[in-house]
């Protein structure tokens, strides 16, 4: 066999070579693709349990009320996001019971009556005048943390609990005039109640 003939012997075995070691990344690859795709529906399926069993151990909270057919004239609106709910004074023990962990777009009403949520793809809900315990600006709540001062939470009353409830406004000037309105909410320093750890806080 000449040196020609040995040569192009040498470079089809190089060529069946590639070819083979491609077919084998592309193996490979499909095997990490399908083994990322499976941890992530794992994580999903954990997150949803998770959600689930939150909901299970908050049972007792009473339905929400829902928004009444004559709200009266509106004092303050506000459109804006809804970022969550907690219980008040724990940024990250969120409530998820009736549709309040779902963040969602928001319109809500100051009223005589009291608070009402109007969320377009998630639970409406209204928060009586007299379930009403005040308002002040935050930086996260729910695990959500945005800039000082950038969220108004609402701190009521519903079934016993004291719940904080963060929205956003489009322009937060308007947290201001809620805060003015609804006055401070109550200190949670007395013996047996949540610490009100911060967002900074909590990362430390």
């Amino acid at each position: 066999m000449n040196a020609s003939a040995l040569l192009t012997a040498a470079l089809a075995a190089e060529g069946a070579e590639r070819r083979s070691a491609e077919v084998t990344d592309w193996a490979a690859r499909i095997g990490w693709v399908i083994g990322l795709l499976l941890f992530i529906a794992l994580v999903y399926w954990l997150m949803r349990e998770g959600w689930k069993w939150r909901a299970t151990l908050q049972g007792d909270l009473p339905p929400l009320p829902a928004p009444p057919e004559e709200p009266g004239e509106p004092r303050l609106r506000l459109t804006g996001r809804y970022h969550g709910s907690t219980t008040a004074g724990r940024w990250l023990d969120r409530i998820v019971a009736h549709g309040l962990g779902t963040r969602s777009r928001a319109e809500m009403t100051l009223t005589a009556e009291g608070v009402t949520v109007l969320r377009p793809g998630a639970a409406d809900f209204h928060i009586p005048s007299g379930s009403l315990r005040g308002a002040r600006p935050e930086k996260g709540i729910a695990g959500k943390v945005l800039t000082e001062g950038g969220l108004l939470v609402i701190t009521w009353e519903h079934g016993g609990r004291l719940l904080d409830s963060g929205f956003r406004s489009d322009r937060a000037a308007e947290h201001a005039a809620w805060i003015d309105a609804l006055g401070a909410p109550p200190a949670l320093t007395a013996p047996g109640t949540p610490d009100r750890t911060t967002p900074q806080e909590g990362r430390q």
